[in-house]
């Protein structure tokens, strides 16, 4: 397994993991016209400290992580998500994707990293605590942070 930034890969194959997990595994109310960042990624998520990682075993994407830079030392963790299959502590992916992502905010100076979630990822939601994340209040997250209708619980990661 590998993890490499976005380098023009084909989009089509990153929206398809990414609205799979989330219309069909999870249910959300959302769909790939509603994310259009996805066709954009490099105008969307490599620009300041930002950046947007893939997951990679023998050439097949298994999984995303993206960092948005929202200004001021704030960034957003965006578009964690893991197939099925490849979740887990045995493939430590997740892991990997998280490690990847708050390394590089570190060494970018980012001294904050806010997400919101939907109430059904259970697991993501102790998966974000086990890895430094604390939940807080919406009203505790800066109006800079994009999140989603369908967000519920916010978490924050300070460095």
């Amino acid at each position: 397994m590998r993890i490499v930034s976005y380098s023009g890969q084909d989009p089509d194959r990153i929206i398809d993991l990414i609205t799979t997990i989330q219309i069909r595994e999870f249910g959300v109310a959302t769909s790939a016209e509603k994310q259009p960042d996805l066709r954009d990624i490099p105008g969307c998520y490599q620009q300041g400290a930002g950046d947007f990682w893939l997951a990679l075993e023998n050439d097949e994407l298994v999984g995303t992580i993206a960092l948005l830079d929202v200004g001021n030392g704030v960034c957003a963790l965006r578009k964690m998500f893991v197939k099925k299959a490849y979740r887990g502590r045995e493939r430590g992916i997740g892991a990997a994707l998280m490690h990847t992502l708050l390394d590089r905010a570190r060494e970018r100076g980012v001294r904050e990293v806010y997400l919101g979630t939907v109430d059904v990822y259970h697991a993501a939601h102790r998966f974000y605590e086990k890895n430094g994340f604390t939940e807080v209040e919406r009203r505790e997250v800066p109006d800079s942070v994009p999140l989603m209708d369908v967000d519920v619980k916010y978490y924050r990661y300070r460095f």
